[in-house]
């Protein structure tokens, strides 16, 4: 069985610190890697694939899911049905841009209540 590497701690870093600005958003352990949620809600995971390669998936509105898959590397679709996406995390990730993609994922995860107090782009 191939190991899977550890995030970067400062990679996890800028992303909590996207999170958990959001109204009760929170992160905790993942079966790997790390999680951020609201309520029950999974609002963004990132971890290492046994391909050494680092991900981090997330929710998005249906329409976005197929341009997700048509755009390939850094993006892609989880599985062939529902609003799970991700992007491939490295050193060129534009962390401004997967900010706004998370919030978007926010938006849709949580109750309405607290989305509504979000502001976006």
């Amino acid at each position: 069985m191939t190991t899977r590497p550890a995030v970067p701690t400062d990679w996890i870093q800028r992303l909590d610190d996207i999170l958990t600005r959001l109204p009760q958003c929170y992160q905790e352990r993942a079966w790997t890697g790390t999680r951020w949620r609201v309520g029950n809600a999974t609002v963004a995971h990132v971890f290492g694939g046994e391909d050494q390669r680092f991900r981090v998936t997330f929710r998005a509105e249906l329409e976005e899911v197929m341009a997700f898959e048509h755009l390939g590397e850094p993006y892609f679709a989880v599985g062939r049905t529902g609003n799970a996406v991700g992007i491939l995390l490295d050193s060129a990730t534009d962390w401004a841009e997967l900010a706004e993609l998370l919030t978007d994922s926010y938006c849709q995860q949580a109750p309405a209540h607290l989305a509504e107090q979000v502001s976006r782009p």
